[in-house]
Formats: structure tokens, C-alpha cells, sequence
């Protein structure tokens, strides 16, 4: 299965939602979205396929959000996209890819929803220990 994360390694909820795809035996094309950010159009196309406002996938936590400004109700989306793709860490993470959609995937386990259900063989917890699977690799939450 193709399956790409919009990744940053120092987020435990993105170091989470890589280690449930790769639970469920997949190796997915990892992008370090601070290094590498997607392009204008490509993060607009993830924001719509995941069925968000281009408001809620900015990350406003451990970033310049408020400094910049971006509160202000009156900013068009064309003005929030452009301060995400010149300020990557306004883009919240992690985004996943795949054929059966895209997930902004906070929680973690959001992006079950977007894996085969089949693809997971045993228990999974968070690094917090929260568990997400079963024993038989069936949701909990």
C-alpha cells in the first residue's frame, strides 16, 4: 500500500502515527515536512481530502501563530496557506496519504481509518501506553 506521512520526528504524535502504519506491516514514504514542506498546491489538496478548513490544519502550539498574526478571523485562506508554506511549523502534523484518504492524524489513531483493518496482528499502545489495539489488532478506541 502507498502510504506517505508528513512527518516531524520530534512529535510524539507523529512518532505514534508512523509506528501504527508500520504495525500494520507497511512501509510508508517518510517526509520530514520541516526539511522537505509540501508545495502551495500539494498541502491545499491535503487539506481538502481531509475534509478540513486550511484554519484547522494550522498548528498554532510551539510555533509563531500568534506573533505573525494569524488569528485574525479576517485572513483570507490563500493568506493562511502562504504563511504555512513560508513557516512549515504552522503546518499541524502529522498528514497521511493514502488510496483510502488523508488524515490529519491528531489523535494518532486517527489514521486507522485510512489503513486496511485487516493489516494489524496484535496489540499496539502508545509511547504513553494508552492502548489502540487489541491483542487480535482490533480497535479499541
Amino acid at each position: 500500500m502507498d502510504v506517505t506521512i508528513y512527518h516531524n520526528p520530534a512529535c510524539g504524535t507523529s512518532r505514534n502515527t508512523l509506528e501504527l502504519i508500520q504495525h500494520a506491516g507497511i512501509q510508508p514514504t517518510v517526509i520530514e515536512y520541516l526539511k522537505t514542506p509540501p508545495g502551495r498546491e500539494q498541502l491545499a489538496r491535503m487539506i481538502s481530502d481531509a475534509g478540513l478548513s486550511v484554519r484547522a490544519a494550522i498548528r498554532e502550539k510551539g510555533t509563531p501563530y500568534a506573533e505573525l498574526g494569524l488569528d485574525n478571523p479576517q485572513l483570507s485562506d490563500d493568506q493562511l496557506l502562504d504563511a504555512m508554506i513560508e513557516t512549515p511549523i504552522l503546518i499541524n502534523r502529522p498528514f497521511v496519504v493514502t488510496p483510502m484518504g488523508t488524515r490529519l492524524s491528531r489523535p494518532s489513531e486517527v489514521v486507522l481509518d485510512i489503513l486496511p483493518a485487516d493489516a494489524f496482528k496484535g496489540p499496539f499502545s502508545k509511547e504513553d501506553g494508552e492502548k489502540i489495539l487489541d491483542e487480535e489488532g482490533k480497535r479499541i478506541v
